[in-house]
This record gives structure tokens, sequence and C-alpha cells, in this order.
């Protein structure tokens, strides 16, 4: 029998919270979209910038700092609007009605948008009302304390928490900053229906057993068996309890009401959502996998499902990149590794495939996969932390990665060039000796932290994520489908864009910020970083020429851009370089320190 939930599901939008939300993303709002070159703010006196609404009747005021890479550090309190010749309150969902020719949101677009917008802000009025928590005492709380205490989700995109499908409750039991406790829904799918592929370590039954006890196991086969089912016909398959409740039981009651799907009810051990929205951590069990399912929610440019046609390949993928690191030994030097994907199962309804293009969302609505979990790679002593948290600055204006710095005993360039070299150097020799790219945000690295110092970097999020870059190397034939044939003067976009400007831009302006270190400062450790690499392997010395890191500018390519364009399917998986929205360029500021830390580039 179930208990009512006796929780107020909008207690968080008061006023106050509303006001603080709104003010912070109008701040978001006004540096990303100039960053992005979508506003043009005009400097009115030193420091003060201004501007107008597309039709001149709004005016915005606010005080701002240009760092490297053109980013605007806009101070939220500075900030003013003002119209028919008086002060009026920020409002966020104004802001993209008064500047929606600016910002090119089409008229059948720009309800959609609003409600992303209208999402994101309440749930930062959600974090607001949580207890104001340190960093110090958010590391301290732990991996996924510090996961469901991070209040910035992805530092570049403005509509960044959309979550379009669940309702106000659902948003308690699903969200990431919620940090509840989700019991995974099991199915049984059957194998007719089903691809189900494993890495070349394991098999259907050691990773089933692995995942749920003996018990459960046994529950499951019983149930089965009391519809006069065989269980060995039938594959294991975990759905994310909202796909279940809102998709699965409606749009597949076909394949439910003949047998094909059975639902066999909840697992015992409780997972947390991660930041990603539709990843979960075994909180009972940290050594076992997370878990990724597919869910038909909005969020961030994507209907998040899974596809079953890319989890045919996906532990293939892993196993290969998995094997690729191994073997080199640069890589290996550097102690990076990969959260393997290990499995995957995808279920294929014969209607909706028959029926919806490739890529249809009708096509992506029931696959899941299992990932390896990074707690036992950790040695006694270590931790772990999303590469997400650097970024996060406390209520109080303290940042993690001050902490981090302070905990570490080293001097702020010491710790940043010990985080180059987990993170930064792995990355470089992928891209450079294998022509190989990821999509190494911040929500996509966990490093190992000794004594607050990031010692390796985990990457996850592979098979939907890398790409090989270069058409004649010889791959795998089941895999493919991670080839993408980029223009070789695109290429080094991937780390331009993805590492510089969509999280060395935030890094180096939360150091410069505390009076950590100076940006030409941090600028100076990256150039040494990559100038180490590069003489290091010599024998690529002709790539590092031809895809210079140390070029004087580099294309800015807009994310918010993307999303403003199509906040459905920002860009196309299969083709990501054909979707690219760029706004000329930036000034390079590693450039400035190419002659005297890499020769090898020039």
């Amino acid at each position: 029998m179930s208990h009512p939930d006796h929780r107020d599901p909008a207690a968080h939008l008061t006023p106050e919270h509303w006001e603080t939300a709104n003010r912070l993303l109008v701040r978001k709002a006004l540096a990303e979209f100039s960053h992005e070159r979508l506003l043009r703010p005009v400097e009115t006196s030193e420091g003060r910038y201004r501007v107008d609404s597309d039709d001149g009747r709004v005016r915005y005021h606010f005080t701002a700092r240009l760092g490297s890479l053109f980013h605007w550090r806009v101070e939220a309190d500075s900030i003013t609007r003002h119209s028919e010749g008086a002060e009026q309150p920020l409002d966020a969902l104004a802001l993209f009605l008064e500047f929606r020719q600016s910002l090119g949101l089409r008229t059948e677009m720009l309800p959609v948008y609003l409600e992303e917008i209208s999402s994101t802000l309440a749930s930062t009025a959600f974090k607001l009302s949580a207890p104001a928590t340190r960093s110090a005492d958010l590391l301290d709380a732990g991996f996924q304390a510090v996961e469901a205490g991070l209040t910035e989700g992805h530092p570049c995109f403005v509509a960044n928490s959309g979550r379009i499908g669940f309702d106000s409750r659902e948003f308690l039991d699903y969200a990431p900053e919620a940090g509840g406790a989700v019991a995974l829904m099991w199915t049984a799918a059957h194998r007719r229906h089903c691809t189900f592929t494993v890495s070349a370590e394991t098999d259907y039954r050691e990773l089933v057993t692995s995942e749920l006890d003996e018990h459960t196991r046994a529950e499951f086969d019983r149930r089965l068996r009391r519809r006069g089912l065989d269980p060995e016909e039938y594959y294991l398959l975990p759905v994310h309890p909202w796909q279940w409740e809102n998709k699965l039981a409606i749009t597949f009651a076909a394949e439910v009401a003949r047998n094909n799907l059975v639902p066999l009810g909840t697992g015992p051990d409780e997972y947390q959502p991660q930041q990603s929205i539709r990843t979960f951590f075994n909180r009972s069990n940290p050594k076992r996998h997370y878990v990724k399912t597919a869910i038909s929610v909005l969020n961030m440019g994507f209907l998040r499902g899974l596809s079953p046609e890319y989890m045919r390949a996906t532990p293939a993928i892993n196993d290969w990149l998995s094997g690729l690191i191994a073997e080199d030994p640069v890589l290996a030097g550097t102690g990076f590794d990969i959260l393997r994907e290990r499995a995957a199962i995808g279920y294929h309804n014969e209607y909706y495939e028959a029926a919806g293009a490739k890529g249809s969302p009708y096509r992506k609505m029931l696959a899941a996969l299992w990932r390896e979990s990074p707690v036992p790679k950790l040695r006694p002593g270590q931790r772990l932390v999303s590469m997400a948290a650097l970024l996060h600055v406390d209520r109080f204006g303290d940042s993690v990665v001050a902490e981090l710095i302070g905990r570490s005993g080293l001097a702020a360039e010491q710790w940043l060039r010990r985080y180059l070299e987990a993170y930064l150097r792995p990355l470089l020799h992928l891209f450079y000796a294998h022509d190989l790219v990821a999509m190494p945000h911040g929500e996509n690295i966990i490093l190992v932290l000794d004594d607050g110092v990031p010692t390796r970097a985990l990457l996850k999020d592979i098979a939907e994520e890398i790409a090989v870059l270069d058409a004649d190397r010889e791959l795998p034939a089941e895999i493919e489908r991670i080839r993408s044939v980029v223009p070789e003067h695109l290429r080094e976009l991937s780390l331009f864009t993805d590492i510089f400007d969509c999280f060395f831009r935030f890094l180096c302006s939360i150091l410069s910020e505390e009076g950590l270190l100076a940006e030409q400062d941090f600028w100076r450790v990256v150039a040494e970083c990559v100038g180490d690499y590069q003489r290091d392997v010599p024998e690529l010395a002709e790539k590092f020429r031809r895809h210079d890191l140390f070029a004087e500018r580099f294309s800015l390519s807009c994310l918010n851009r993307l999303q403003l364009g199509n906040n459905e399917q920002m860009v196309d998986l299969q083709d990501p370089s054909s979707a690219l929205a760029f706004a000329g360029t930036l000034e390079n500021p590693l450039a400035a320190h190419a002659a005297e830390v890499a020769p090898a580039a020039r």
C-alpha cells in the first residue's frame, strides 16, 4: 500500500527565492549571450555596460569585467532593468521576449524554450530553499553529496535544467539536486525483441548476479513463472520509474499485453540520480555499476532517450578504447582511464521502428546500459569528485577549487599543473596520437583526489560521445559508427571549444576572482603543459603544426546558439560538425606563450 506524499512540491516557489533565481539567470544570460555575441553591450562608463531590447523600450545596465576568451564577469547585484522611465524588476522570462529577435528565437519554438527557462528558474529556487552549504562542508559530505549539491548546471547553457516532462512531485523524486533515493523499475524483456551486448570479460548471467542479489533474482523468476513464462526466454531490463509510468505502460501497452515486456516491480537497491538525470549511482552498493536508462524528457537540447541501435556496439566501443589506453605508455603514465560501459540492452518495438525515422524519439524509449563505478578504482585515502565541482561557488562566495587548493598545501600554480597533467595531457594525446575526441566537460569527468590534488581523471559517457576523426584509421567493423569525418580545419575545435572555452574559461575566472592565480599565469601554466607534452612526443610535430594550439585565434563555436535554434535536437550526433554555430573568433590566450614554451608548435 502506497503512502501519501505530504511534501509541498511548490514550497520553494517563494517571492524571495524567485527574485534571486531571476537575478542569477539574467546575469548568466547577459554574460553568455554577450560571450556568443548574440547581445552586444555598449560601455557607458568604465566597467559599466548597457544593452537595449529589440524594440529599444527596455534597457539593462550592469557592471562587468571582460576576461580572457571574451569572458563576461557580470556582477549580479549590479544589474538593473529600465522601461518607461522607471526601474523594473528583473524577469528572466521577459528578457527572452524582449530579445527574441536578437536571440533568433522562432515563434513556434519560443513557448517551449520559455518553459525550459521557467523550469530552470524553479530548479534554482529549489536549490536556494535548501540550507546554505559551504564548499568545504560539501566536499566533506562525500562524492554523492557533491553530485546533488552542485548549483550551476552546465556553465555555458542558459536553459540547462529544462526537464520538460517531470511534474512538480516527480521533480522532487528524480531531479539530481533533490538528492533522493530511487528504486529502479525492473522488467523482463523477451529476448526475441532485444539486443543485448556485453564486454569481452563478462556475460549476461555474471552481470545480473553482480547487480541483483539471489533473493531478488529468485523472486523475479517466480513472478514470471506465475504467468506461465520461462525466465530463460527473457532479459532483465532496468527502467526509470518515470519512463515506465509515463511512457512504457501506455506507449508500449501492446508489448505488455502480449508478455513481451513484463513488469517485475522495483529492485531492493537505492540509486541516486546523477547530474545527467538519466544515470543512477548505486547508493546501497557503491561498487556496483551505474545504470543509465532511457527517459523521454526534454533537457538541454535533447530528448533523453537511449537508442537500441547505439546500445548494440556500446560494450565493444568501450573495450576498444580501454585496450587503446592500456597499450599506450603516454596515456597509461597519466593514470587516465575510462568508466567502461560493460553491458547494454535495447528493446526493439517493431511498430515504432517501422513508423519512425532513424533518430525518432519513439525509437529511443527503452534501453539501458551498465557503467563501471569508480569506487573500486580507488586506493586507500583517495576520494572522488565530479570535475563539474571545480566550478562550484557557494552562497558565501567560496569555491570548491579554492578549498581543494587549500587542502593540498600546494601553491595554486602547482595544484593547477597537477590537475592539467591528470586531465589535459591525456586528452591531448588522444587527439594528436589517435585522432580521437571525447566530450570531456565537467559532468563527464570524475577526478580522483589525493589530499585535495587531482591525480587521475576518469572519463565516462564513452559510446555516445567519442569520435575518431581520421577517415583512414582502421577500426573494428562493429565500432565503425564512432568514425566522424570532420574537416581538417575544424578538428582542433574539439579542444578549443570543449576544454578551453567551455571549462577553462570559467575555472580561470574563479581562480582570478579569488586572488589565487592571475589570468595570464593560468594560461601560462596551460601553455607549459601543452608544450611539455609536445616535447615528450616529437614524432607528432607535424600534427602539432597542422592543429596548432598556439594559433593567434580560433573560431568561437556557440552552444546557446545551437539550443536557441533547435532545443529538441541541437546536433545530429552522427554528424556533429554539420550543425556548429560560429560567431567570429576568439583570441587564443596560449598564443602569447608560444615562443617560450612550445617551439615545436611554431
